[in-house]
C-alpha cells in the first residue's frame, strides 16, 4: 500500500509539470488572429495583453464590434496595406465606440481616393499620428513603435519581442492600389509569419528579387486567392506550414480561385493546412519563439 500511495504522488507530481506542445509559461505566445470579415482581411495581433491590427476590413461588417467583444480598448496601432475599401472601411466606424488607436501606419499607396480622405478625417478627429512605412523599418509592441532595420525594444532581445519588418513597398517604388500593399514579415524567435495585403504577381516577383531566401511557416494568402497573385515560383520560395485565405463566402470573383487552391494544397502537402474565413469563421494562430507557428483554432 505504501509503494502504491508513492506511485500516485509520484504520477499527480509529473502530471502538474507536465505542458502542452513545449509550451511553458515563461514563453509567451504571440496570436495572430484572421477575422471573419467576409470579403476583406482584418487581422488581429495580440501579444502579452497588447493589440495590434494589420487592415481593418470593410465597413459595416462589424470589425469594430468584434475588437470590443474581445475586450480590445487600445490598439498600440493600425497599419493598412493599401486604400481599397475591404480593407479599411471598418477603420472609420472608430468613432464614439471606445476602442483607442495610438498609432496609424500606411504605405505608399498613390491611389488615395474617397476612402482614404475618411481614414484621415477619422484620423485627425481621434487625433492619431499617421506615418508612412516603407523597407527596411519594423513596428513594435513598444512605446517606441516605429523602428529602423536594426532598431529594438529597450530591454529586450530579438527573440523575445515581436518584430514586424517592412519588405514592401520600397521608398523609390511608384505604385498604386494592390501592388503598393504593405507586406509585412511578422518575426517572433523562430517563428515567422507573412502577411502580403493584395499584393499582385509583379509584386511578388519584386519581393522574391529583394528577398531571394524569403521563407515564412504563416501565409496570408494574397488577395483573397486571386489567380492575379499566388504564383506558384511565389509560394513555392516561402514554403508555408499553413496557409490562410480572407474570403467573403459566394462572393462575385470566385475566390479564392481553383488554381491557387491547388497550388495551395501542392506547397502545403496538406488541405487541411489551408483555412479560409468563408468556411472556418475567425481563425487564430499561435507563434511562439522557439517552436515556432502551432495549428490553429476558431476563437470562441
Amino acid at each position: 500500500m505504501k509503494l502504491l500511495g508513492t506511485l500516485m504522488i509520484i504520477v499527480v507530481f509529473l502530471s502538474g509539470c507536465m505542458y502542452v506542445s513545449g509550451t511553458s509559461e515563461s514563453e509567451p505566445s504571440m496570436k495572430l488572429s484572421a477575422i471573419d470579415v467576409g470579403q476583406g482581411l482584418a487581422v488581429l495581433l495580440e501579444w502579452e495583453g497588447r493589440f495590434a491590427m494589420y487592415d481593418f476590413g470593410p465597413d459595416s461588417v462589424g470589425v469594430v464590434d468584434s475588437l470590443v467583444h474581445r475586450g480590445v480598448d487600445t490598439l498600440e496601432w493600425v497599419l493598412l496595406s493599401h486604400y481599397h475599401r475591404d480593407h479599411i472601411g471598418g477603420f472609420m466606424e472608430l468613432v464614439g465606440r471606445g476602442v483607442r488607436v495610438r498609432h496609424l501606419f500606411v504605405g505608399t499607396d498613390e491611389s488615395c481616393n474617397y476612402f482614404c480622405d475618411s481614414v484621415y478625417r477619422v484620423a485627425r478627429r481621434l487625433k492619431i499620428p499617421v506615418d508612412t512605412v516603407r523597407r527596411g523599418e519594423s513596428l513594435l509592441f513598444a512605446e517606441n513603435t516605429l523602428a529602423g532595420a536594426t532598431g529594438i525594444a529597450s530591454g529586450a532581445s530579438v527573440g523575445e519581442v515581436p518584430r514586424f519588418d517592412v519588405l514592401w513597398p520600397t521608398k523609390y517604388a511608384h505604385v498604386e492600389g494592390n501592388g503598393a500593399s504593405v507586406v509585412l514579415l511578422v518575426r517572433y524567435g523562430a517563428a515567422r509569419a507573412l502577411l502580403t495585403g493584395d499584393l499582385d504577381s509583379l509584386g511578388e516577383r519584386r519581393l522574391l528579387e529583394m528577398n531571394p531566401t524569403l521563407s515564412a511557416e504563416l501565409l496570408q494568402v494574397g488577395h483573397h486567392g486571386s489567380a492575379g497573385s499566388n504564383t506558384l515560383q511565389f509560394l513555392s520560395q516561402v514554403s508555408p506550414k499553413y496557409a490562410f485565405v480572407s474570403v467573403g463566402a459566394g462572393n462575385g470573383y470566385g475566390h479564392p480561385a481553383p488554381s491557387v487552391v491547388r497550388k495551395l494544397n501542392l506547397v502545403l502537402g496538406d488541405s487541411t493546412k489551408l483555412f479560409r474565413t468563408d468556411l472556418h469563421g475567425t481563425v487564430q494562430f499561435e507563434l511562439y519563439p522557439s517552436m515556432g507557428v502551432v495549428g490553429a483554432a476558431t476563437p470562441q
